[in-house]
């Protein structure tokens, strides 16, 4: 199991953050191999200047965070919902780097296949004044949709979970340990789940 932690918050002292180490710590106490990506730590410009009409070199750390996509067979993205969609930089993130050729491409019969085919992901974000509830009767769940259908999804990643937390600005100190507990018992459902898809892909074998 080759794991990687996306965090797309920008701020390194954000819950987001203590999520994602939460998490990578208890992947690692299980003996996975783990890789860390901070979008907000990534030196790039995160403006698709030119769109798609003319390509703009991948700076070397976005060259990186494309070596550690491309080696992961799971991937675990974190990222808060501010005004009802990604952060700013998360977004340019995948406009920069989320590329034809890179990770999906466009066949001659007019078909499209994603050529990250063969990873999965889980998603986890959270939100400071929505609850689940709100966001999806109010907003019909759409500030997931980027992230799982438009951008994984359409690469081929296989979205196996997401969730969403809030509102955190009600939450209160058994909130947030609740939800860090939560979250270390994900990442032992995750490490336990592939141990089993692998042993059974073996048996059958």
């Amino acid at each position: 199991m080759n794991l990687l932690v996306i965090n797309g918050h920008p701020n390194p002292d954000s819950l987001n953050t203590t999520l994602a180490q939460t998490y990578i710590a208890t992947a690692k106490s299980f003996g996975v191999t783990v890789r860390y990506l901070a979008i907000g730590e990534l030196n790039f410009n995160p403006n698709l200047q030119y769109g798609y009409a003319k390509r703009m070199e991948l700076e070397p750390d976005l060259l990186h965070a494309l070596e550690d996509i491309y080696w992961s067979t799971h991937q675990v993205w974190i990222h808060p919902m501010w005004w009802v969609g990604m952060p700013a930089v998360m977004k340019g993130f995948f406009d920069r780097l989320f590329l034809p050729g890179l990770v999906f491409k466009h066949n001659k019969t007019g078909t499209t296949e994603g050529l990250l085919q063969g990873k999965t992901a889980r998603i986890l974000v959270t939100m400071g004044d929505l609850s689940p509830e709100t966001h999806q009767s109010i907003y019909q769940s759409s500030g997931l949709i980027p992230l799982q259908e438009g951008i994984l999804a359409y690469c081929g990643v296989q979205i196996k979970n997401t969730e969403v937390f809030g509102p955190l600005n009600d939450f209160n100190t058994n909130d947030i340990e609740s939800l860090i507990q939560h979250v270390k018992q994900k990442a032992q459902e995750d490490v336990q789940n592939h141990s089993s898809e692998v042993v059974h892909c073996n048996t059958l074998n």
